[in-house]
């Protein structure tokens, strides 16, 4: 239940189309959990369902039961383990280097799930991720062969038509001079 998953949690919660009903956590206790939870750095503190814990098993929101499992095995789950200082990172050794500091390119599992969401798509994506100093929000360069050709002007505007109809609410668009904070709190 750590950085990614407590904010997805955030926004699960915020809907009525989605059931939170599991979380992940081998290295803390649900007592603090429930602290990360409702205390965040970067979003503030959560005022929507209140969040208690039942037992070391099971967190409550807003009485709504939420299994807590404590998987360890590397092999079975993606774990965060960007250093905050260099330090030892056996399986990628870029990962070791300090986050605050550097951009550090590393491995994702986001092409392979888009495949599982998008079946059209299986297969015809690679991705790889750039680990930035930002405590929150992220970038996707995609970069695609396109069967037909196309303008940069229709590609945005192919776009902009999806983020206003049928990814409305998953994808967004803006033309506007943004950076990364001005992203923050956005579940897109």
């Amino acid at each position: 239940f750590g950085r990614i998953g407590r904010l997805v949690a955030r926004v699960a919660l915020e809907r009525d189309d989605v059931e939170l009903v599991a979380v992940n956590d081998p290295f803390i206790t649900t007592d603090y959990m429930t602290y990360m939870f409702k205390y965040d750095t970067v979003h503030g503190i959560w005022k929507n369902r209140e969040i208690t814990v039942k037992d070391n098993k099971t967190l409550l929101f807003g009485g709504s039961p939420v299994t807590v499992f404590g998987v360890r095995n590397p092999e079975e789950i993606p774990w965060a383990t960007q250093k905050t200082v260099d330090g030892p990172s056996m399986k990628d050794w870029r990962g070791g280097r300090a986050a605050s500091v550097n951009i550090i390119p590393s491995s994702t599992g986001a092409a392979k799930a888009v495949g599982k969401v998008l079946p059209s798509l299986n297969n015809k994506l690679t991705g790889m991720s750039f680990r930035v100093p930002t405590v929150d929000v992220s970038v996707v360069d995609l970069t695609v062969r396109l069967e037909k050709g196309a303008s940069y002007d229709e590609i945005k505007a192919a776009i902009k038509q999806a983020s206003e109809g049928e990814l409305k609410g998953i994808l967004g668009y803006t033309e506007d001079d943004v950076v990364s904070t001005d992203f923050v709190g956005d579940s897109r």
